[in-house]
C-alpha cells in the first residue's frame, strides 16, 4: 500500500510567499475602512492608558526614510502597548507654518507679486501648500501600515489650533515669562528673520583673523601715567563689526603689560603675541585691569570712544585678552555692555547691508560707500581703514553658525524681538523657569539613558528664547501696543476675544480685520490708539505647544497629559523637545513627557549621510513596491535606533531573508496544528514538550523585558535565536515523526500540537507589533482552536506559555546532539548515509536527563539509543569524557516513517502498523 496517504502530513492554507508589495495594501485600505484605531479604542476601553505624543513633520516635501523610521518605530511602540492589553492613543499631526512653506511660495509668485499682496491672501497660499503636502504625508505614512487617528489629526494651522497656540502664549505672557527686549539675536540675513537656538546650525566657514591696536585717550593715559603710544590691542574675526564697537573688555582677576612699542595685551598672553608677531617689545610695565577700568580708547575705524571694561567672559586661552565689544553684535557683549551702559550701536539693516546710521553716527569715514554694502563685503574696506593699527591680519577655516534652511552664515545683530525669560519665575512659582525645567528633567525616564546629558546642559546654559519672527507665514504674536506710551495690552478680556475670533475664523484675521473689529464689544481701549504687532511666533513654540493644543484642549481624544511617551531624532533635544519641556514648565512646572526616546539618523551602508548626489537615498515608496512595508518596519526593529542606521539594499535582502524564516517557522507551526481541537492539560506535557514549553516561556519573558525597555534589536536577537536554535533547528526537527507518523489522537502528537499551538501563539502577540500584516493574515489562517474568536489581529491580547513542570537539564544534551551531528556529518560528505534515521547510536544513556527513550531517541533523530549495538561502527563521539559510537541501525527501515525500526523493507514497524490498522 502507499503508505503516504496514512500520514499526517502538514496542513495549512497559509501561503509560503507573503507577496507583500501586493497584499499589504489591500489589507491596509480595509483596516482604514473599517475605522480599526477606533475599534482598537473600543477594545480597551477602561484598560490603562499609554499616550504616544506625535511629533509633527514639517507639511513640506514627501516622506523620506527618516520619516519612515520615526512613524514605524512610533507605531511599534503603540501596537506593543496595545497588544500587551493597554488603552492606546496617537493622534498624528503636521507642523505647518514657518520660512521654508513661506520661501517656496515665493518662489512660485515672483518677488514683486509677493510684495504687492495683501498678507492674508499670501498667508491663504501658504495654507493651500501645506495642505497639499498634509494629505501627500498621510498617504505615505498609511502605505507603512500605521495605526493613528488619520481622521482627526492635530494641524498647526487649523484655526482652533492656531487659537490655542495662541491662547499658550497669552498663559506665558500672563506668568510674566513673557519680555521685549532690543539684543542681539542671531538673524538669518538670507531668510530676513531672527533664529532661535534651535535653528542654528555649525558649519565650517573662512575669516579673517586681525589684531588691531586701539590708542588710549590722553585722559586715559594721564590717569595711568603713561606717555607716548600706548593702546589695547584686541583680536576680532569679524572686522565688519569694528564700526559698532563701543567698548574693549578685560578680565577683572588678570595683569596686563605695556610693551616697548606702545602695545597692551594680557601677561598670560605675551609670549603668545611675541611669538605669533603681534607684538615685539619688551614688557616694559605692568597694569591691573583694574587700573584701566572706565577709561577710554580711540576705535581707529571711526575715532569714537571705547570705554575700558571688565567681564568674566574674557578668556585667556586665546586672543590678547582684550575683547572688541559691540553690544549690539554679541550676547556676551550686551550683558557686559548693559552692565556699563554701553551704546547699543547696531548700523545693519534686515538684508545684512550697511544702513544709513554708519552715516549719521559717523561710524565710518565715505560712509555713502558703505550704505547698501553687505557687510561681509566690507570687511577688506574696513582692513585698509585701520592702516598702521592693523598689527596682523591672517584667514582662518572656524565652526560658524548658519541658518538652518537657507544654509547662509548668520550674524548677531540687535532688534526688538520677544522672549521667554527663562531666569524669570512664572506666577505662582518660587523657581525659575530654568529650574523648573531641570526639575522636570529629574521625573524623565530616558532612552538611552545617556540623552538626559544631552537635553540637560542645554537647559542649564541657554539663553533667553527669542519667540519671535519678522515673517508673514505663522500665528501672529497678536498683541497690542499704547501707540503713545509703547505700553502692550496683556488685558485678559482682549486676549481672549481674539483667541475666539482665531477660533472660528483662523489667525488671518489679525491681519484682514480692522483693530476695532478685533477688540471686544464695549472694550475700554480707543482704537485709535492702538498699534497691532506684526511678528508671528517662532515655529518651535507651535510645536512646544501641542502639548496643551492636542493633549489639554479636549478639542482631539489623544490621551491623557502628561504623555507616556515623545520620541523624535536625537536632534529635537535642542528642537521640539526643548522646547515643549519649557512651555509645559513655564505653564505647569511639569515635563509634558514621562518617557523621553531619541533614535539616530537613516545613512547608507557604508555610514555615509543620504543626498541625492551621492546617489545613495533610500525612498520608502520604492522599498515599500519592491519589498513590502514588514520588511522596512523588520529593518527598523533589527536596527540599534539610539544611534544612526544603515540601511542599503543588501541590508534590505538581509532582512527579507530574516522576515522569511519568521514566516516559514509560524507556517509550520500552524501546518501542525491544524487538526488540533482542544489544549491538553498541562501534565499531559512529555519531556520534549515541557523542554520547548519551559524554554519558549523563559525567551519570551526576556524578549517581553527588552521590548517593555524599547530595545526591541535586543527582544528581536533574542527571538531570532530561539527560533533558529531550539525551536526550528531542534523542536521542530524531532517532533516530526511524532506529528507526522503517531495516531490523529495519540497522547505525545496533541501535547506537541499543544505546545506548538500555545508557542506560537504567544509568540504572534510578540511579533505583531512590527509584523502586523502577517500577524493578520496568521489569524485569517489559523485553525479555529488557534483563533479563539479572534476575527483580527486586533483582537489579539499577548499571552503567556503556560507554566509547566521542569523538564531535563538540556546542557549536556545540547554538547551531544552537536558532538553528533559533526560527527555524522563527515559520513553524508562521504555519501555514507543519507539520513541520521540509519544509525543507532551506542553508550552510557544515563549521561542524558531525558528518561523516555522515544524521546531520547528522537532527541537525536535516530532510530535506537543502545548500551551497545551489533551494528557496524561507522563515527564516534566524546561527551564529558565518555566516548558513544555511531552504528548501522540493525533493524529494516519501516516504509512508513523511515525509522530503521522494521523487520523488514516490505512492511511496516510495530508502531505505524498499529496506527495503520487503527
Amino acid at each position: 500500500m502507499d503508505y503516504k496517504d496514512t500520514l499526517l502530513l502538514p496542513k495549512t492554507d497559509f501561503p509560503m510567499r507573503g507577496n507583500l508589495p501586493s497584499n499589504e495594501p489591500k489589507k491596509y485600505q480595509a483596516w482604514y475602512d473599517a475605522d480599526i484605531y477606533e475599534q482598537m479604542k473600543a477594545k480597551r476601553e477602561g484598560a490603562e492608558m499609554f499616550t504616544l505624543h506625535d511629533g509633527p513633520p514639517y507639511a513640506n516635501g514627501d516622506i523620506h526614510i527618516g520619516h519612515a523610521l520615526n512613524k514605524i518605530l512610533k507605531d511599534i511602540i503603540l501596537k506593543y502597548n496595545y497588544f500587551q492589553g493597554k488603552a492606546v492613543r496617537m493622534t498624528p499631526g503636521w507642523d505647518c507654518h514657518g520660512l521654508p512653506i513661506e520661501q517656496k511660495v515665493e518662489e512660485k509668485l515672483g518677488k514683486s507679486k509677493k510684495e504687492a499682496m495683501p498678507t492674508e491672501k499670501f498667508r491663504e497660499l501658504c495654507r493651500a501648500h501645506a495642505a497639499k503636502f498634509v494629505d501627500i504625508q498621510r498617504d505615505g505614512f498609511k502605505q507603512l501600515g500605521i495605526i493613528a487617528d488619520w481622521e482627526n489629526p492635530y494641524v498647526t494651522m487649523d484655526f482652533k489650533f492656531e487659537a490655542n497656540i495662541y491662547r499658550t502664549l497669552c498663559e506665558v505672557a500672563q506668568k510674566g515669562l513673557l519680555v521685549e527686549r532690543h539684543k542681539p539675536i542671531f538673524w538669518s540675513w538670507a531668510a530676513r528673520t531672527a533664529l532661535a537656538d534651535a535653528e542654528v546650525e555649525y558649519e565650517d566657514k573662512e575669516d579673517y583673523s586681525i589684531y588691531v591696536h586701539f590708542e588710549l585717550s590722553d585722559a586715559a593715559k594721564e590717569k595711568i601715567g603713561v606717555e607716548g603710544k600706548a593702546g589695547l590691542v584686541i583680536w576680532t574675526t569679524t572686522p565688519w563689526t569694528l564700526p559698532a564697537n563701543t567698548g574693549i573688555s578685560l578680565n577683572p582677576e588678570e595683569m596686563y603689560v605695556l610693551t616697548d612699542d606702545g602695545h597692551i595685551v594680557a601677561e598670560v598672553r605675551y609670549d603668545a603675541m611675541i611669538e605669533e608677531g603681534v607684538v615685539s617689545g619688551h614688557a616694559s610695565r605692568k597694569i591691573a585691569s583694574t587700573e584701566l577700568e572706565n577709561l577710554l580708547a580711540i576705535n581707529p575705524v571711526n575715532g569714537r570712544s571705547s570705554k575700558v571694561i571688565l567681564g568674566d567672559h574674557v578668556m585667556m586661552d586665546g586672543g590678547t585678552g582684550a575683547v572688541h565689544t559691540a553690544p549690539g553684535h554679541g550676547e556676551d557683549d550686551y550683558k557686559v555692555g548693559l552692565k556699563y551702559g554701553l551704546e547699543v550701536v547696531m548700523p545693519v539693516d534686515e538684508r545684512g547691508c550697511y544702513d544709513a546710521s554708519v552715516k549719521g553716527l559717523n561710524l565710518l569715514p565715505n560712509a555713502d560707500e558703505f550704505v547698501g554694502m553687505h557687510i561681509f563685503k566690507a570687511n577688506e574696506p574696513i582692513l585698509e581703514l585701520l592702516g598702521d593699527n592693523l598689527l596682523k591680519q591672517s584667514k582662518f577655516v572656524h565652526s560658524y553658525p548658519h541658518c538652518w534652511r537657507t544654509k547662509k552664515p548668520l550674524i548677531y545683530r540687535a532688534t526688538n524681538q520677544w522672549f521667554i525669560s527663562i531666569d524669570n519665575k512664572p506666577e505662582g512659582s518660587d523657581k525659575t523657569l530654568r529650574e523648573s525645567a531641570l526639575g522636570a528633567i529629574e521625573d524623565v525616564n530616558f532612552y538611552p539613558a545617556s540623552s538626559k546629558n544631552r537635553l540637560q546642559p542645554m537647559i542649564e546654559g541657554r539663553p533667553d528664547w527669542c519667540i519671535s519672527r519678522q515673517r508673514s507665514w505663522g500665528v501672529p504674536i497678536a498683541f497690542f501696543r499704547i501707540k503713545s506710551t509703547k505700553e502692550v495690552i496683556f488685558d485678559a478680556d482682549v486676549l481672549e476675544h481674539i483667541a475666539a475670533l482665531f477660533d472660528e475664523h483662523g489667525a488671518d484675521v489679525w491681519y484682514a480685520m480692522s483693530t476695532a473689529e478685533l477688540l471686544p464689544e464695549g472694550s475700554k481701549y480707543n482704537p485709535d490708539d492702538l498699534e497691532k504687532i506684526s511678528d508671528i511666533l517662532d515655529v518651535w513654540f507651535d510645536s512646544g505647544s501641542t502639548w496643551n493644543s492636542v493633549l489639554s484642549s479636549g478639542n482631539y481624544d489623544a490621551g491623557k497629559y502628561p504623555a507616556s511617551l515623545y520620541i523624535e531624532g536625537s536632534d529635537q533635544h535642542r528642537g521640539w523637545f526643548q522646547s515643549s519641556l519649557l512651555l509645559s514648565s513655564a505653564v505647569n512646572q511639569v515635563s509634558p513627557y514621562k518617557t523621553l526616546i531619541t533614535h539616530g539618523f537613516t545613512v547608507d551602508e557604508k555610514g555615509e549621510k543620504m543626498s541625492k548626489s551621492k546617489g545613495n537615498v533610500v525612498a520608502p515608496d520604492k522599498v515599500i513596491k519592491q519589498y513590502g512595508s514588514e520588511i522596512l518596519r523588520l529593518w527598523v526593529a533589527l536596527s540599534n535606533y539610539q544611534t544612526d542606521l544603515k540601511i542599503s539594499d543588501g541590508i534590505l535582502k538581509q532582512t527579507a531573508e530574516q522576515y522569511r524564516k519568521i514566516r516559514n517557522t509560524f507556517r509550520f507551526l500552524l501546518a501542525n496544528v491544524d487538526d488540533l481541537e482542544a489544549y491538553v492539560s498541562n501534565d499531559a506535557y512529555g519531556e520534549l514538550d515541557r523542554w520547548i514549553l519551559t524554554k519558549a516561556r523563559e525567551v519570551f519573558a526576556s524578549v517581553k523585558e527588552s521590548f517593555d525597555a524599547y530595545d526591541f534589536l535586543g527582544g528581536f536577537a533574542t527571538l531570532n535565536h530561539f527560533i533558529t536554535n531550539e525551536l526550528s533547528g531542534i523542536y521542530m526537527d524531532i517532533t516530526k515523526d511524532r506529528l507526522y507518523c503517531e495516531d490523529k489522537n495519540d497522547e505525545s502528537r496533541r501535547a506537541t500540537q499543544s505546545a506548538m499551538a500555545h508557542i506560537s501563539k504567544a509568540m504572534l502577540g510578540l511579533v505583531a507589533p512590527v509584523l502586523t500584516y502577517t500577524a493578520d493574515e496568521i489569524l485569517e489562517y489559523a485553525p479555529a482552536l488557534f483563533k479563539d474568536g479572534l476575527e483580527n489581529v486586533f483582537d489579539l491580547v499577548y499571552v503567556e506559555v503556560p507554566e509547566v513542570e521542569a523538564s531535563f537539564d538540556d546542557s549536556i544534551l545540547l554538547e551531544a546532539r552537536v558532538k553528533f551531528s559533526e560527527a555524522v556529518d563527515k559520513l553524508k560528505k562521504e555519501k555514507l548515509m543519507k539520513s541520521t534515521l540509519e544509525v543507532e547510536i551506542a553508550g552510557d544513556m544515563s549521561l542524558f536527563a531525558i528518561n523516555d527513550e522515544k524521546d531520547l531517541e528522537d532527541w537525536f533523530v535516530v532510530s535506537a539509543m543502545k548500551a551497545s549495538s551489533e551494528g557496524e561502527q561507522v563515527a564516534s563521539f566524546e561527551v564529558e569524557g565518555k566516548t558513544y559510537t555511531v552504528h548501522k541501525a540493525t533493524a529494516a527501515k519501516c516504509p512508513r516513517c523511515w525509522r530503521f525500526t522494521s523487520t523488514s523493507e516490505e512492511c511496516a514497524c510495530e508502531r505505524c502498523a498499529k496506527v495503520v490498522g487503527a
